[in-house]
């Protein structure tokens, strides 16, 4: 023991080790009322160091040339010892990190996650899920598949569509005027190294954040402001190591299992997590029947197809699928609450997330179908599916658009002096 403590004493003279860690972990004290949905920011941390180790070994292996990618996925897949299960875990990561991340993000819009003080929480929050979606986006491409190809020369095709310089812009990040060697690389490169870079920067600055203000809690109270006068400990709250490092292994676990069951049994998830079309190798000479992105895009796949076409452009449907995505940022001022948690919030916030999270849903379900399985709206040309898409469209708008005066007229119960 004398040795140990000699030890931490030595680095502690040199790097702040020990009071690094009771910031962070024995003396960061946080509500003691956290429920089932603080699970989903430890799992997203977990799922990160999953994917980076996953990666670091499909990466040995893996060609990033257009005459071998193909190829080396399968002989990752079939040569490569244990290398099926490398990639299998890689693939239902991705989709299990939108999972938590969605999860994680409903949190905060039920407990008022992205109010005042936590504003640039949120803000580092949602940067860190553009940067998962530029990831997912440029490793969707690396298997080069035909779903992978044609995915992205539908997507890298929408750039096309700026006004101006949109020409420019898709080849500049094409590399080449179509889907070729070159956008593989580059977007190899993005996917390894670039992007995850950014993202362990993010998250570090969304950690940091979190532990300069302390985190919210389901009452959406601050408990900094009831406090043992002799310790300055606050009442309400308990260190995080290790009453909160245990409850988080226990989440750990369950979703482990999770995790465990679906790469060993349902790695495709009926064509969901790995589509089937992904099998076979890109030729740029075929067309898929349908093309559409990986389920977690598909909300904002669904907006875009959504919006009718202007002079022959896609433009304003590129502006609102990526409104879609960028309104999340007006989140912390647009709410005039006078509450944050949603026990204590009034009916019409309720009703209005009910639709919200509906809206949602159906659009990532509606843009995983053809626009003409449901076939023809009576008495018009329009494909059924593309209604409903704009009436959700509509009512995810309106969640935002909305707020600032849903929010200012609801009737909102007292919050309690301290937590539940």
């Amino acid at each position: 023991m004398a040795k140990t403590n000699a030890v931490v004493d030595w680095i502690d003279a040199r790097f702040p080790l020990t009071s690094n860690y009771k910031t962070h972990l024995s003396e960061y004290y946080a509500p003691k009322n956290f429920n089932f949905w603080y699970y989903f920011g430890s799992l997203a941390m977990l799922v990160l160091v999953i994917q980076i180790l996953s990666g670091i070994f499909l990466t040995m292996h893996y060609k990033a040339d257009a005459a071998q990618a193909f190829a080396s996925v399968e002989y990752i897949m079939r040569d490569v010892p244990w290398g099926w299960l490398v990639r299998y875990i890689h693939s239902t990561g991705a989709s299990m990190f939108f999972i938590v991340v969605y999860l994680h993000m409903m949190r905060g819009l039920m407990y008022g996650s992205y109010r005042k003080p936590r504003e640039l929480i949120w803000i580092f929050g949602m940067l860190i899920y553009l940067c998962l979606m530029a990831e997912a986006f440029f490793g969707y491409l690396l298997p080069w598949g035909q779903m992978s190809y044609w995915g992205a020369q539908v997507i890298v095709n929408l750039f096309a569509a700026v006004p101006f310089v949109g020409e420019e812009l898709s080849v500049w990040i094409r590399g080449d005027y179509v889907v070729s060697d070159a956008t593989l690389n580059r977007f190899f490169a993005f996917h390894v190294i670039a992007i995850p870079m950014v993202l362990l920067g993010l998250v570090a600055a969304h950690i940091i954040a979190l532990h300069e203000v302390g985190s919210n809690n389901p009452d959406g109270i601050d408990i900094k402001k009831k406090k043992d006068p002799k310790t300055g400990i606050p009442l309400d709250g308990i260190a995080f190591h290790p009453y909160y490092t245990v409850k988080d292994i226990v989440g750990v676990v369950v979703f482990l299992m999770v995790f465990s069951t679906i790469v060993f049994f349902l790695p495709e998830m009926g064509g969901y997590f790995l589509e089937y079309n992904n099998f076979n190798p890109a030729d740029p000479m075929k067309t898929p029947p349908h093309i559409a992105p990986v389920w977690y895009f598909t909300p904002y796949y669904a907006m875009l197809r959504a919006v009718p076409s202007m002079l022959s452009s896609q433009f304003p449907g590129v502006v609102v699928m990526g409104a879609g995505v960028l309104v999340f940022f007006a989140m912390p001022w647009i709410d005039r609450g006078r509450v944050k948690s949603i026990r204590y919030r009034g009916p019409y916030y309720k009703f209005a997330l009910a639709t919200f999270v509906v809206s949602f849903v159906a659009l990532g379900w509606l843009g995983v179908q053809p626009t003409d399985f449901l076939g023809k709206f009576p008495g018009s040309s329009v494909e059924m599916a593309t209604v409903l898409a704009r009436i959700f469209t509509v009512v995810y708008f309106a969640f935002f658009v909305l707020m600032p005066w849903y929010t200012a007229i609801d009737r909102e119960l007292p919050e309690p002096e301290r937590v539940t």
